[in-house]
């Protein structure tokens, strides 16, 4: 059973925990600077965070494309009722106003399983890179509008399921006092 998920007759409390590499590889990657080692360029002027997330176009027939999205805040305690995914391609999301963001998640699949959720708050500094057929939430925004830039796949082909989490379960996503 998932440690951060509370049962409760026909519902589930989501918890939230805090964004690591560790805990969210099985969904994609973290893309912070904390840990690497950068690359000085333009005259040692710059420092370059070389490959922090891979972008996944699936082939030929995909492109990236750069995105800026606003985000209005979600009020917790929140429920959710669907979540997408990306079948052709990766995602990421860069936070522009070093703002705390939750990540909802769960692992790729024909349809979104209630007990296999994982959600993660980020640092405000970091950003996610969901792997191609990951199920996410849509941006989880707290406390005020934030700014993203996001890089995903454009071409052909239509890159984006969305599914009611299965089962008639009602989750709730919730943040502990500590986490506000």
């Amino acid at each position: 059973m998932n440690p951060s998920l509370e049962l409760r007759p026909a519902s589930l409390r989501l918890r939230i925990q805090p964004l690591t590499a560790e805990a969210f590889a099985e969904f994609g990657e973290v893309i912070s600077s904390t840990g690497h080692t950068p690359l000085l360029i333009n005259d040692g002027m710059t420092e370059r965070f070389h490959a922090l997330a891979r972008v996944d176009t699936g082939g030929d027939e995909g492109h990236a494309l750069i995105n800026l999205f606003h985000a209005l805040p979600y009020a917790l305690p929140m429920t959710l009722s669907s979540m997408e995914r990306h079948p052709l391609g990766s995602q990421a999301f860069m936070p522009l106003d070093a703002q705390p963001f939750i990540v909802v998640v769960a692992p790729v699949g024909e349809r979104v399983e209630p007990t296999a959720l994982r959600a993660f708050i980020t640092d405000g500094r970091q950003g996610v890179n969901y792997r191609r057929g990951v199920w996410h939430h849509s941006l989880i925004a707290l406390h005020a509008p934030a700014r993203f830039m996001v890089v995903d796949r454009g071409g052909v082909g239509d890159n984006c399921d969305v599914m009611p989490i299965g089962d008639g379960a009602e989750v709730t996503l919730e943040m502990d006092e500590t986490q506000t």
